[in-house]
């Protein structure tokens, strides 16, 4: 589903109208587009920290803008970190990313309360920011994030929620509305849009007005396409429990994958993690890959590790296709010898 950014399905009709609707109009322009207005006021009423709103394009600019917002509120530089925020410099160790911006986040374990709390206290000054992702290859416990919270308030540091997978996914509003735990911030994207190109940073309005404070710019900022999925997304949720669908048709693939590879223990894959985005899970790779050859020549297109995502397209004709060619699957995976000598019986 896109990397789990299609959270309805592929061109959905109502948000193909939308979209299509504001694009006749001129999808950009000089000055921003009202659905700005429209979107933020809606994200105001599901998000449970968002009392400011300010768009941008992907998740991993979100994260940034957040990043940026936090430092030049509290005038410090360090970050604590736990979770994937992007390709961005601030969070990545990949080539080309200077040492010293590197050195400037601290990672930590998820779910670990400890190892949070003693990264904090060894740092030589309070961090700007603790920056977490609620669910990774589980949900993160209610003790994590308290924790977070706890430490953020007493350090003075900004607490941010990454939830571009999570909102609109495990619910509406996020981990935050499931646990009631509320951060400072929060990125949002992915099945916001369905597909469509948008990002959202939102949060408290004292860390937010840093951004008069700071520069955070994009020539297309104003694209109204975006803003128009959005829209119809929130329709989407409004009118059905778009989470509960996700997590329903995510659980019984991941039951009929699961179970599948269960009774064929030689392919050594896994199905694990929560039925909204669960994972496939192996210690030896090619047999992985074999598996996700062979399933896409029988048309089941799964993904390699995270996550497979549940959607509301996911419907009971697709679910019964999916179960009648595990069967398959599971023998083109068959090793050499056994196969042999199964077919001779």
């Amino acid at each position: 589903m896109a990397l789990g950014a299609v959270g309805i399905g592929y061109a959905d009709p109502s948000v193909t109208r939308a979209v299509i609707d504001a694009a006749s109009h001129g999808n950009v322009s000089t000055l921003p587009h009202r659905l700005e207005v429209e979107v933020a006021e809606r994200l105001r009423h599901v998000v449970p920290c968002a009392e400011q709103v300010r768009f941008l394009r992907t998740g991993a600019e979100a994260n940034a803008a957040a990043i940026r917002l936090a430092r030049a509120l509290t005038q410090r530089e360090h970050v604590v970190a736990c979770g994937y925020f992007g390709w961005l410099d601030w969070c990545s160790d990949a080539a080309g990313v200077p040492p010293s911006v590197q050195r400037a986040v601290s990672w930590v374990p998820f779910n670990d309360v400890d190892a949070l709390h003693a990264t904090v206290s060894a740092l030589p000054a309070p961090p700007a920011a603790i920056i977490l992702e609620p669910l990774i290859h589980e949900l993160a416990s209610v003790e994590w994030l308290s924790a977070a919270r706890r430490l953020a308030d007493q350090s003075g540091a900004v607490l941010i929620f990454d939830e571009v997978k999570t909102a609109f996914r495990v619910r509406t509003g996020g981990v935050q509305a499931l646990t009631g735990i509320t951060p400072d911030l929060a990125t949002l994207g992915k099945a916001m849009a369905n597909g469509y190109p948008l990002a959202a940073l939102v949060g408290r309005v004292a860390v937010m007005e840093q951004a008069s404070r700071s520069w955070i710019s994009s020539t297309a900022a104003t694209e109204c396409t975006g803003l128009a999925a959005a829209k119809a997304m929130l329709d989407w949720h409004e009118r059905v429990d778009v989470p509960e669908r996700m997590a329903t048709a995510g659980g019984l693939l991941q039951g009929i994958i699961g179970t599948a590879l269960a009774e064929s223990p030689w392919v050594g894959v896994r199905a694990e993690g929560p039925p909204v985005m669960w994972r496939l899970v192996s210690d030896v790779p090619d047999q992985l890959d074999a598996l996700v050859a062979a399933s896409v020549r029988e048309g089941v297109l799964l993904k390699r590790g995270a996550y497979q995502f549940g959607a509301v397209a996911h419907e009971e004709p697709h679910l019964e296709y999916i179960a009648h060619v595990m069967p398959r699957i599971m023998e083109a995976l068959l090793p050499g010898p056994r196969r042999v000598e199964e077919s001779s019986t």
